[in-house]
């Protein structure tokens, strides 16, 4: 079974950075596109961004032109560049397999925005 942790995570103010990086068990990365996706408390889990095994990447138009999703396939990690940060990206963030996501998701890495 693929296991994915997320990291890198924290405590950030308005218009500030972060880069939450993904890992995963194995090399499934090499051949499987990836997903981020958030959290926010009281709501239900939202996509963010995709990056496919070509390195295609597309994103939720809430986060273009901010957050940029890269690959490092020789160390099997998914990285979400985040700028200009917001209060409402407030959330966990979660990473998956696509475009068959894995069943266990990860614990997932939280990020507060806020002054």
């Amino acid at each position: 079974q693929v296991q994915l942790v997320e990291s890198g995570g924290g405590l950030v103010q308005p218009g500030g950075s972060l880069r939450l990086s993904c890992a995963a068990s194995g090399s499934i990365f090499s051949t499987s596109g990836v997903t981020w996706n958030r959290q926010a408390p009281g709501k239900q889990r939202e996509w963010v961004a995709t990056i496919t095994s070509g390195g295609s990447t597309n994103y939720a138009d809430s986060v273009k032109g901010r957050f940029t999703i890269s690959r490092d396939n020789a160390k099997n990690t998914v990285y979400l560049q985040m700028s200009s940060l917001k209060p409402e990206d407030t959330a966990v963030y979660y990473c998956n397999t696509w475009p068959i996501p894995t069943i266990n998701w990860g614990q997932g890495t939280q990020v507060t925005v806020s002054s």
